[in-house]
């Protein structure tokens, strides 16, 4: 199964975190659309990803929610037909939520770099350090530490779980 190490934060200066994303990879950011349905399952996470053109990816991932940076394993499946999905998953699994965002991608290197605004959350970054075969956690780790630095992402703004956890949370918290 392949797998990354991901780290999740809060982005107060959207623009400030573009641009010095923007230097590092050198070349502006692709805009991505994302609408996520999250099913309930058994173990780790399974969501639909609709890129809202005709087209997504079933994604299934297990990955521990502590802050800093974490691996991530995780399968990918294409699908040329998102609604039609969402709707047998619907009804075999029971939808968790949903997760509606515009993602800014950027390439560094071996790690994704996503800035992410995050509807009924705000702005996030994630950096997902894509493993190559025989390297380490601990290496992936070290690569993903290094570009937090560079793109001054305290430790104070990190994150745990997905955005999923933290829109029911809110919504938990609301209604508590």
């Amino acid at each position: 199964m392949p797998s990354n190490v991901e780290i999740k934060a809060k982005v107060s200066d959207t623009t400030q975190f573009a641009e010095k994303a923007a230097q590092l990879s050198q070349s502006e950011a692709t805009i991505i659309r994302q609408h996520d349905t999250f099913f309930n399952c058994s173990q780790g996470r399974l969501k639909l990803r609709d890129f809202m053109n005709g087209s997504g990816q079933l994604i299934f991932y297990e990955r521990p929610d502590t802050d800093g940076p974490k691996l991530s394993r995780y399968s990918i499946s294409p699908t040329n037909d998102p609604t039609s999905l969402r709707t047998v998953l619907s009804d075999a699994l029971g939808v968790k939520g949903e997760v509606k965002k515009e993602r800014r991608l950027f390439l560094i290197g071996q790690t994704r770099v996503h800035l992410d605004t995050v509807e009924g959350l705000g702005d996030y970054m994630e950096l997902e350090v894509v493993m190559r075969p025989q390297q380490t956690v601990e290496e992936g780790q070290q690569v993903a530490e290094d570009l937090m630095v560079q793109l001054g992402v305290s430790k104070e703004s990190l994150v745990t779980g997905a955005y999923m956890d933290l829109l029911l949370k809110g919504r938990e918290e609301t209604q508590g």
